[in-house]
């Protein structure tokens, strides 16, 4: 409650402050000369030093009291990612594809908790498995704001965002042309064209294409894809800009995860390892094929040389037809070869409109310098989910036989259940205040209402108060250290044991760092160590609780868990004339601290390694001209299966599995001349097989085996 009041206060105090008209014309003065010596990126466009996402404005990295990472368009395809999940491999405290390779989306956790993602600075997943996987080429930076941050995008997790920023238009005439060869038969095409559309340069235009048909490593899997971005830029006058941006796309896929046993993949089995490959499914029956029209507005406004507005809107609708057969439980049959294998089939949906309304200001109060934010957003989500499951069948993970499964489900079987509908609205405000070119105070607070089901006598209301506050100071020599306090909510849907709604889950988080960007140089490096609490989080009744009067339902959940994630990350991004490094290292400690289960209670948080550690380096030698070479290593820490170590009456009632660690190593040659260019990409050189996770359920996951890929470019 005191920090919200000193929110509200520092944001009142800045807003009615009398303005010195001599610090606005000096400000005026200064505005162009600080926009043209802005750097936004290196000379090869490796490093952002600009990022949107960690304060809905364009600010300096260095400037900003929070942990952000930014991946340019030059990163991603020096490293060869070809999805989401690939690009972000190598940042500091995020782990990439916990759950193994899994071509249904792009998953990843943030400081051990699994982040929010967003697309132009909108939510753009709602409801489970009815999204599209976004394509990376289609995008122009990916920005990764980690820990709580509800303060500027309302509903989201206490591990962070990952926004995801579209291509747009350029006034200046440029292409590419790519095709693209790879292993398990991997062939695809794309193309990217962008330039002015009349001879005042008012209109631009872009468009994006690429077209996909590709097996995985998974037997039977495809990965397909058809992705469509046409986008246009109208100047309408000099104060105006309107951007659209479309989304058509098509992707035809299957389940590649297969929840694998322990026995067979973590822990020995008289019939060998379980080959990475197997597939769990039925060939003729397993699909996961999605769809997606989705098309953004954005629109920005100066209305002086101080004071802007922005809009930013999204309607979006999705669906997926996902067929599946996996074994459950994840256990061998009694011959140590043989799971019962799970039928199921589902046709779910999304419509969602989301919007993000800003007012951008800069004013001077004395010797401070405000830059405010003020916004409301708002998001109108329409998920449902029509599934049916079928009869349960076997199969012999050693030597699979398939087509032989009986009682499958069809569409027939299909039952309608009810939607859900879920609506947020969200008032925020911020104050960057740089004091005397070296004192920074951010402060921000925001107000959200989130309902579901409003039709519904179900129809539940939850409200959040959050807030953010953090302090840095510019030393000269382009170092920073900063201290910030952050928050975040979820909304929880249902009732408790004792038939009160629930309430929002609630992220705090304490975090202290330095940046350092040295003069004269392209090099930016981070540290920072955080200290994260999560609170009402669902647990069961304890021992004896279920015996009250009050209790409604004795099967219900009481929200008195709490979890606490302590972490250090290390970032650097150096660039020299013919090398360039990107190195992380994170130590990540998330325990549950308090629960009513016994088996979570002092549990670390599955698929959250304790150490990680990566290191990318590009070599472009200059007496080699148009030659490169880089190569990778990521080390990925042991992880737990998420239980508890329980001793009961001297006797070990449960002993946690940890999966062990692993190293992956990574490379790329290539040559570019004119306008040509020539690249070979390998993920995991060795063909090294591990296991990303395995969780106390009893399943455990496959990383991505060796994954080669040849590119020829045309740019013109």
């Amino acid at each position: 409650m005191k920090i919200q009041k000193a929110l509200l206060a520092a944001s009142i105090l800045a807003a009615l402050t009398s303005t010195s008209s001599y610090a606005q014309e000096e400000k005026k003065e200064k505005s162009k000369e600080e926009m043209m010596e802005t750097i936004k990126v290196s000379s090869r466009g490796l490093i952002s030093y600009v990022s949107a996402t960690g304060s809905k404005s364009d600010t300096p990295i260095i400037e900003t009291p929070l942990s952000v990472s930014v991946l340019t368009e030059a990163r991603i395809e020096d490293l060869g990612a070809v999805t989401v999940q690939d690009a972000i491999g190598y940042v500091a405290g995020l782990y990439n594809g916990p759950y193994g390779v899994d071509t249904r989306g792009d998953w990843a956790q943030i400081r051990a908790v699994s982040p929010v993602q967003y697309l132009d600075g909108l939510k753009s997943l709602f409801g489970y498995y009815n999204n599209v996987r976004v394509n990376p080429y289609s995008l122009g930076q990916i920005e990764i704001l980690k820990g709580p941050s509800s303060v500027l995008y309302g509903q989201g997790s206490t591990g962070g965002i990952i926004n995801l920023v579209s291509k747009r238009p350029q006034a200046e005439t440029e292409g590419e042309f790519w095709a693209q060869l790879g292993n398990y038969s991997r062939k695809q095409i794309a193309g990217d064209i962008t330039g002015a559309l009349n001879e005042d340069a008012s209109l631009q235009g872009r468009f994006v294409g690429l077209y996909r048909d590709s097996d995985t490593q998974t037997n039977y899997v495809p990965d397909n894809s058809l992705v469509l971005n046409p986008s246009l830029t109208w100047h309408a006058n000099e104060n105006t800009k309107i951007t659209l941006i479309g989304n058509i796309q098509r992707n035809e896929s299957g389940s590649s995860t297969q929840f694998f046993p322990w026995q067979g993949t973590l822990l020995p089995n008289e019939f060998g390892q379980i080959d990475s490959a197997t597939f769990v499914s039925e060939p003729d029956f397993d699909k996961y094929d999605t769809e997606q029209d989705a098309l953004t507005a954005i629109v920005e406004h100066d209305i002086n040389l101080n004071w802007r507005v922005r809009l930013a809107s999204r309607y979006s609708d999705s669906s997926a037809d996902y067929n599946t057969m996996y074994g459950w439980p994840p256990v061998f049959a009694d011959d140590n070869r043989t799971v019962n294998r799970v039928s199921y089939l589902s046709r779910a949906n999304a419509r969602a409109w989301t919007t993000d309304l800003q007012l951008h200001g800069t004013l001077m109060t004395g010797a401070i310098e405000h830059d405010l934010v003020f916004g409301l957003d708002f998001q109108d989500a329409y998920t449902d989910n029509d599934y049916a499951y079928g009869a349960m069948n076997t199969l012999d993970l050693y030597n699979p036989v398939y087509g032989q499964a009986t009682g499958l489900p069809t569409e027939a079987d299909i039952t309608d259940l009810p939607s859900s509908k879920t609506y947020q609205v969200g008032l925020y405000m911020q104050d960057n205040m740089k004091i005397a070119e070296k004192w920074l105070i951010s402060a921000a607070l925001r107000r959200d209402r989130a309902t579901t089901n409003p039709e519904a006598s179900s129809a539940t209301d939850q409200y959040a108060t959050t807030g953010r506050l953090g302090f840095m100071y510019l030393m000269d020599g382009g170092v920073s250290p900063y201290i910030s306090y952050s928050e975040s909510f979820s909304p929880l849907l249902g009732t408790d044991a004792y038939g009160n709604a629930f309430v929002p889950t609630e992220g705090k988080q304490w975090e202290a760092g330095v940046k350092y960007q040295p003069k004269g140089t392209e090099h930016l490096l981070t540290a920072s160590a955080y200290k994260i609490t999560e609170e009402n989080r669902a647990t069961p009744l304890g021992s004896g609780q279920s015996d009250n009067p009050e209790v409604v339902n004795p099967d219900g959940q009481i929200q008195t868990g709490e979890v606490e994630i302590e972490g250090i990350e290390l970032e650097a991004q150096l660039a020299w004339e013919s090398l360039d490094v990107y190195a992380s290292y994170a130590y990540t400690d998330a325990v549950v601290t308090e629960s009513n289960n016994p088996l979570q209670q002092g549990a670390t948080l599955s698929a959250t390694p304790d150490q990680q550690a990566s290191v990318w380096a590009t070599y472009r030698p200059g007496n080699w001209n148009g030659f490169k070479v880089g190569a990778g290593v990521r080390y990925v820490g042991n992880t737990s299966d998420g239980s508890a170590y329980v001793e009961q009456n001297g006797t070990v009632v449960n002993d946690p599995l940890e999966t062990p660690s692993y190293t992956v190593f990574d490379a790329m040659i290539g040559y570019e001349w004119e306008n040509y260019s020539l690249s070979l990409d390998v993920d995991n050189l060795t063909d090294k097989t591990v296991l990303t996770s395995c969780l106390a359920r009893g399943d455990c996951f496959y990383g991505q085996q060796r994954t080669v890929m040849a590119n020829f470019r045309y740019n013109f």
